[in-house]
């Protein structure tokens, strides 16, 4: 089986992983975007893409099973067809994807969605909003727009599915469920745009021990969070998510 052997991938990949595992199982996947930047640091930003694919759709169907009738079927419903459509752009402008505007797009989003509900205080924060299609298809679409260039559709699902302070359980199930789909999709294009050499999937498979634990992780962990706590957490992982993009973006566009 051919993989990657340099000592200082797998210095980076493996805790990217873990990160990962925890973050999807636990608490609905936000920050699980640092995944690819942090193999970024020892691959291109595409082979790490191609790295993590398999191993997110892996992650996946384990948490599908630990979360299969804890999930909202409205929100699946607004989401997914719109993620559908975002996916179709990402792969259409493949060619042409700039990576720090897409980060700089969800650093932006993230940032000031969280500085917002922290503003606003906990009673406004604490009132439960609806999930509306119109709010819905743009972060859908942008979901899966992100999701397909950089495996980074957590922040903006996060953005619309947290403000409905739904149980936390459905919270982290409906984006499992989301996830399973929007991945599995992606993994059509990835083959055809001759993503998944023999050196990428032997290095996911590698990686595949570290994935199970950190779903493991995250999904013990989940329970033993209450609410209130659980609610805390994602809002927090959510704005380091986007201050970490902003800090990519930024280095990026100076580059």
């Amino acid at each position: 089986m051919d993989f990657i052997t340099d000592p200082f991938f797998y210095a980076v990949a493996v805790p990217a992983v873990l990160i990962a595992g925890v973050s999807k199982s636990g608490f609905g996947g936000g920050l699980g975007v640092v995944a690819v930047p942090l193999m970024a640091l020892a691959v291109s930003p595409q082979a790490a893409a191609a790295i993590m694919l398999p191993i997110l759709c892996l992650m996946d169907v384990a948490n599908v099973w630990a979360y299969r009738n804890r999930w909202d079927r409205r929100n699946m419903l607004i989401l997914v067809p719109a993620a559908l459509v975002g996916i179709l752009v990402g792969v259409l402008t493949f060619s042409y994807l700039s990576v720090a505007a897409v980060k700089l797009i969800i650093a932006l989003i993230a940032i000031v969605f969280t500085l917002d509900h922290w503003l606003r205080g906990k009673k406004t924060g604490d009132t439960p909003k609806e999930a509306t299609w119109g709010k819905g298809s743009v972060l859908g679409s942008l979901a899966g727009f992100t999701s397909f260039v950089a495996h980074a559709g957590g922040p903006p699902v996060s953005v619309f599915l947290l403000p409905q302070r739904m149980d936390k359980s459905i919270f982290v199930g409906t984006t499992v469920m989301f996830f399973i789909v929007v991945n599995y999709v992606k993994l059509v294009p990835y083959w055809f745009l001759g993503q998944f050499s023999s050196a990428n999937l032997g290095t996911s498979a590698v990686l595949i021990p570290v994935a199970l634990f950190g779903t493991w992780v995250g999904l013990w962990a989940h329970d033993k969070v209450n609410v209130v706590l659980f609610y805390r957490v994602c809002y927090a992982l959510l704005f380091l998510t986007g201050i970490k993009l902003l800090w990519d973006a930024v280095v990026l566009f100076s580059a």
